[in-house]
């Protein structure tokens, strides 16, 4: 998996720092911790190594959060959404896994950006868009999270179209996030993936600078109004997306 011997002793001090980053912008929107602690830590760690990793710490994370914000869950979307999202992840192991990841990588980039601009420059929600579209969302995030581990911009484009309140919009996202990382987990532990002693001293490590950042990220929601709110949500979309064009553009 990985020999700790070889491991850059700037890892001690950039992976705390990365982690309460990253779940900082998970405690503030509810998802967004995977897109930005993987691209970096991947300068020091290796992505089979990574991507468990942060299953095991978002499962930590589900359960501070579950326990936070239970009550402002809107369980109507979670019916709309979670069935789909099941779909989503057997499809993005057996269909998505022939498509070249470039491509992947550049749609999902492009529409999280896009969808991001659009919410920081029209944070208001005028109307409230059909349910129906939980259909593509709930199977494109299914997707999304079995193929990258980040399924979050999906389904808060989804939902910042459906949820009017900012505790339900956020506890609703860190929910779905959180089955999906169960479900996840429970592919990885099938697989052998997930079965490693330093994957989970990782996560032991790590696991205090992720409720430092889930604080944090609470104490700035709670002082956000809704508009507020989804221009946050908007900009992490747009840093999303923007950082999987920027990998996208040096594979190139």
């Amino acid at each position: 998996m990985i020999d700790v011997a070889d491991v850059s002793p700037w890892l001690w001090l950039v992976a705390p720092a990365v982690v309460v980053i990253g779940y900082t912008v998970f405690g503030l929107s509810g998802f967004g911790s995977t897109a930005i602690t993987v691209p970096i830590l991947a300068h020091f760690l290796p992505i089979s190594y990574l991507v468990p990793l942060m299953v095991v710490l978002d499962m930590f994370c589900a359960t501070f959060m579950g326990t936070q914000g239970r009550k402002h869950v809107s369980k109507a979307e979670l019916k709309n959404l979670v069935p789909f999202m099941l779909v989503g992840f057997v499809l993005g192991a057996t269909v998505l896994v022939g498509v070249p990841d470039k491509w992947l990588r550049l749609a999902l980039g492009l529409f999280a950006a896009s969808i991001g601009l659009y919410s920081i420059l029209n944070p208001r929600l005028a109307g409230t868009i059909s349910r129906w579209w939980s259909i593509p969302a709930g199977i494109a995030g299914g997707a999304t999270a079995t193929i990258f581990g980040a399924g979050g911009p999906i389904y808060a484009t989804y939902l910042s179209g459906r949820l009017h309140d900012k505790d339900e919009l956020r506890s609703t996202i860190s929910t779905l996030i959180s089955l999906s990382a169960f479900t996840r987990a429970i592919i990885y532990a099938i697989s052998g993936l997930l079965l490693h002693v330093a994957i989970f001293a990782g996560g032991l490590l790590l696991s205090p600078f992720v409720w430092i950042g889930l604080a944090i990220g609470r104490r700035i929601h709670v002082g956000l109004t809704a508009d507020q709110m989804r221009r946050a949500v908007g900009a992490i979309l747009v840093f999303t997306g923007s950082s999987l064009l920027v990998r996208v553009a040096l594979q190139s």
